[in-house]
């Protein structure tokens, strides 16, 4: 609900009476509650050893229904009684909670106590509706708060006590089942994340196409495609070899894998299961190139520029490019570090949680990469560049990268050393199709439960304000003028139970000071002319 739309419901059918439904009636919060700011103790009263009242300063303390106690006093400004309702009035404004217990509260708290057997959690939800408005009336350059002259100006609509009684009540029902919801929901993104996780690790382990290598017995193993394709890195090498030697021009660089790379398997890490026809390599011996990125500083102007992906662009299995960073078009950096299509980019230095985050560059754009990342170009002869990332961000990869990372004052990283001889169970290229296509499957249906929860989240939250809504228009119970003509009874209508509150109220010091002054005049009579004793 939009924040004009809740004090719409107050206010339009304050200023049309005939909208209102019978026997209710609009006043403003203190007709229904007296209201007591907070003002907060000295701070040599504040302890955690429980002596005193426990005490509350603002929203931080605040949770679902009830606060929870962190602080406690002893020498209380202001003080609130079980029951009240504890409204937040300097940023955030406009939170509530109900008070458990006599508490103590601060400045950034005002306590609202129903009066005349009103509903704690009448006031409760009619604070609730009105919160997004609320928090349009704060003022303060450092801080917005509201002060008590604004919650004066609050408007209830009011029906007979009984049918309060019975709103609440339904209120209760239905938004319990809005919680219910909602929770449900909250609960999904862990589900998906291990959902996610458990589809890598069926992927890694040949779990997922079990059904498939039955069906597709491989011709030939994955040692001998690899045997073969060293075989043609070697030729190839020699062969550059000899064009320099007779272009009289020096030794090309020597390839890292013309020769196995020993893959190494960190303590405590134990390498998981795999199928007769997969093979454990190293991610050395599949690549083609290993390299670090560019240290050449970035700006965000992006005119004529290329975008430069850091360590926030990477996440777990995918690109973000909402935040980017460009390098000018010219520089040398632009053709050295150039990024392809199924390029493989790993995150060598970032906290030690997120250190190893591993994505493949998938996308048409100019970019290169900076220097906290390295670049690892698949043979694609060997291996697809979604193969490697599953791995890497299986949770076996993740412990690895946890097992292998060297820890310093503030970031954790992960060098290229490290980084090639990291095991990989490779699968025949056929297999490896059929694991990225399922794989890609099962996370686009994971994408869309996200998005259908997001929708179905952002439903829940504006279903708490529409029936919030509904209830002070009087659209959710019976009301009391029907059940009463209905039973044929009488009935408190609003305006019998606001002027009750009023009689009932104790007057405040400055009334019952005039109150006693009137009582104190001698009682002359209008006949007595003046001057005359």
């Amino acid at each position: 609900m939009k924040s004009a739309d809740a004090m719409a419901v107050f206010e339009q059918q304050r200023s049309t009476g005939g909208r209102l439904p019978e026997g209710w009636n609009s006043a403003k919060l203190p007709q229904v509650a007296s209201i007591n700011m907070g003002q907060s103790p000295p701070g040599s009263s504040y302890n955690e050893e429980q002596r005193g009242l426990p005490f509350f300063q603002g929203k931080a303390d605040f949770g679902e229904r009830y606060p929870t106690v962190r602080v406690w006093c002893t020498d209380p400004k202001k003080v609130a009684q079980a029951g009240d309702v504890l409204m937040s009035v300097r940023a955030p404004i406009g939170p509530t909670n109900v008070a458990a217990d006599i508490c103590s509260i601060g400045r950034g708290l005002a306590a609202i106590s129903p009066l005349g057997g009103v509903p704690t959690d009448f006031v409760l939800y009619g604070l609730r509706l009105l919160e997004p408005e609320l928090a349009l009336r704060g003022t303060g350059s450092t801080f917005t708060a509201i002060n008590k002259n604004d919650l004066h100006e609050i408007f209830f609509n009011v029906p007979p006590l009984a049918e309060q009684q019975r709103i609440v009540a339904q209120l209760e029902r239905l938004l319990a089942r809005v919680d219910a919801a909602r929770e449900r929901l909250a609960k999904l993104p862990a589900l998906l994340k291990r959902f996610r996780q458990a589809v890598l690790a069926a992927a890694c382990s040949g779990r997922l196409t079990a059904e498939w290598r039955e069906q597709h017995p491989a011709a030939g193993t994955v040692v001998d495609l690899l045997d073969a394709v060293r075989a043609e890195r070697k030729k190839d090498y020699e062969t550059q070899c000899c064009i320099a030697k007779a272009m009289g021009a020096g030794q090309p660089k020597r390839p890292m894998n013309l020769g196995p790379i020993p893959w190494d398997l960190p303590q405590p890490l134990q390498l998981p299961e795999i199928p007769e026809n997969w093979a454990w390599v190293s991610l050395g011996d599949v690549a083609t190139h290993v390299q670090y990125g560019t240290s050449t500083k970035a700006d965000r102007s992006s005119n004529n520029g290329v975008a430069v992906l850091r360590m926030g662009n990477i996440q777990v299995g995918e690109i973000d490019f909402s935040d980017l960073k460009y390098i000018r078009r010219d520089t040398e950096d632009v053709r050295t570090y150039r990024l392809s299509k199924g390029d493989i980019l790993f995150n060598r230095t970032n906290s030690p949680e997120l250190v190893g985050k591993t994505a493949v560059f998938d996308s048409d754009r100019e970019a290169i990469f900076a220097s906290y990342i390295i670049r690892l170009r698949p043979d694609e002869r060997l291996v697809a560049s979604a193969i490697v990332t599953n791995w890497m961000n299986s949770d076996w990869g993740r412990w690895w990268a946890r097992t292998v990372r060297t820890d310093g004052v503030s970031q954790s990283n992960i060098n290229s050393t490290k980084l090639v001889s990291m095991p990989l169970p490779l699968p025949p290229v056929a297999e490896q199709h059929e694991i990225v296509r399922r794989v890609d499957a099962l996370f686009r249906l994971a994408a869309a439960i996200e998005r259908r929860a997001a929708t179905a989240k952002a439903h829940t939250d504006k279903l708490t304000q529409a029936i919030l809504a509904k209830a002070f228009r009087g659209e959710l119970v019976p009301t009391e003028a029907e059940l009463a003509r209905r039973e044929g009874r009488p009935y408190e209508s609003a305006v019998e139970l606001l002027a009750r509150i009023q009689a009932e109220r104790p007057a405040s010091p400055a009334r019952r000071l005039q109150r006693r002054r009137r009582s104190e005049k001698p009682n002359v009579s209008s006949t007595t002319p003046r001057g005359v004793p």
